[in-house]
């Protein structure tokens, strides 16, 4: 099975999707699927990379479309069990701390660029990023996650 059709996906995508639209005012996806279903397949194959962590002290990614995957060389059960904080390399992660820091305080960030490095060794500069918090349904926070729409390999 798909790791995005499972049900627990299914819902965190939904929440990534109307946590998003909260904090923002915009639609993540261009098209909001009217299903859940169909909206878990559309972001987890949407051509921007999607990435999102829990909220524990050194939280752990939690999700990642295909196109994080691939950014990030990982499979669905490697992303899964690695700290978010290893998205960037240790030089990098101050920054990306505060980020975090100004988007769990506002709701959302935007227009942040920085660089990254995949499980590799491979380093890549993103440009554009929104990370923004993710609440459930109650609107208790469960992370943060963020999206970009430029990369380029360095």
């Amino acid at each position: 099975m798909e790791p995005w059709f499972e049900a627990a996906a299914v819902r965190h995508a939904r929440r990534l999707c109307a946590s998003f639209q909260h904090w923002t005012g915009r639609s993540l996806l261009p098209q909001t699927p009217q299903n859940d279903l169909d909206l878990a397949y559309e972001l987890f194959h949407w051509s921007y990379p999607v990435l999102s962590h829990g909220n524990q002290a050194d939280p752990i990614l939690n999700y990642g479309n295909q196109a994080a995957l691939t950014l990030w060389e990982l499979s669905w059960s490697e992303l899964v069990q690695m700290p978010s904080r290893l998205t960037a390399e240790p030089m990098a992660q101050a920054a990306r701390a505060a980020l975090l820091a100004q988007a769990a305080n506002q709701g959302y960030a935007n227009n942040y660029s920085g660089i990254r490095i995949s499980r590799s060794g491979r380093r890549f500069q993103i440009k554009n990023a929104w990370i923004w918090n993710i609440i459930d349904e109650t609107g208790q926070p469960i992370g943060q996650a963020a999206t970009f729409n430029q990369w380029h390999i360095l």
